[in-house]
């Protein structure tokens, strides 16, 4: 158990460093090869900052695991909303009256239907990962298409600080630095998925916890610990407002690139259990921001305090309903 443990907590750690490293190797590349800072930032940094879930969810469908792949996804979204808006939002209000996130959230809403609605026509495989990643290009080309339109507009010194704000940007860095971060995050990568669903898959079977649960909860908060560690930082300093736009993007990539990419890789066959519980639970989760984008309430402490609540309850019924 110790050892299984120890891959859990090494398989984390070298996700969060290798994806981090990954970053910046291609974010640098990217810029200086000439591509414009805006598209780095829809399609470089975006698939940057997934890839430790990809590859987790790929690792376990490899690894004859799909559920985890599945419930790495679906937790990941849960958690996303309920506890990387639940945490900050009690420690510092998150306002939303600064953002217009209106059409960015109903992407999501869009993507988690299609999602829902390929589950059902499972097993999960090529054709829907075809699909999911056919509307996550209709998505990039919409959005590189009206960054360009915005990038045309502004001036050259506007073009140069869009560059120096992207995450992991730095102009000075030399090549072979970029070159040995690509390396070692590529390296990494797989070397953390693979040890963090080895590790869960003993667990879940020590525990007589099944594989899904066990993709829901750990692996889900796991992954997600990036994401929440940024947004409890920017609530720290005040800044807890780029947490809501943060959440969405990132769970319009989980569902149309993580679940599209690993479906290439092996079929998923959908539990019932989330057929009839999880995948709702991720929909009304999703539901319950609505108010806060089309009418722009605020994020305040008791909001937070509930949705993490809510997300409490739902990790202890996960634990206490489904055993293997």
């Amino acid at each position: 158990m110790l050892w299984d443990l120890f891959l859990i907590a090494a398989g984390l750690g070298l996700l969060v460093i290798a994806g981090d490293l990954l970053v910046k190797g291609a974010v640098n590349l990217s810029l200086q090869l000439g591509i414009p800072a805006l598209i780095v930032g829809l399609t470089v940094v975006a698939f940057g900052t997934s890839a430790p879930e990809m590859m987790v969810s790929v690792a376990a469908v490899l690894n004859g695991t799909p559920a985890i792949a599945l419930g790495n996804v679906i937790g990941s979204n849960t958690a996303n909303i309920l506890l990387v808006l639940g945490i900050p939002a009690i420690i510092s209000v998150i306002h939303t009256h600064e953002q217009d996130l209106r059409e960015s959230y109903l992407i999501m809403l869009g993507a988690s239907l299609l999602f829902i609605l390929l589950c059902f026509m499972g097993p999960v495989g090529w054709p829907h990962a075809l699909v999911l990643l056919g509307a996550l290009a209709l998505i990039l080309t919409r959005q590189i298409r009206e960054a360009l339109a915005h990038r045309a507009e502004r001036a050259e010194d506007a073009v140069d600080t869009a560059a120096e704000e992207i995450e992991g940007a730095d102009l000075h860095l030399d090549w072979r630095r970029i070159a040995a971060y690509i390396l070692l995050g590529l390296i990494g990568l797989p070397l953390g998925a693979g040890f963090l669903v080895e590790g869960a898959s003993s667990v879940a079977r020590a525990f007589g916890i099944s594989e899904a649960v066990i993709g829901l909860t750990l692996v889900a908060v796991g992954t997600s610990l990036p994401e929440l560690a940024t947004s409890i930082t920017a609530a720290i300093r005040g800044r807890a407002d780029v947490a809501l736009g943060n959440v969405i993007g990132s769970n319009i990539f989980n569902l149309l690139c993580i679940i599209g990419v690993a479906g290439l890789f092996g079929r998923m066959p959908v539990p019932a259990s989330m057929l009839h519980l999880d995948l709702w639970v991720m929909l009304g989760a999703a539901l319950l921001i609505a108010p806060f984008i089309f009418y722009r309430w605020s994020f305040r402490r008791l909001i937070g305090i509930g949705f993490t609540g809510i997300y409490v309850a739902y990790v202890i019924i996960l634990m206490t309903a489904d055993k293997v």
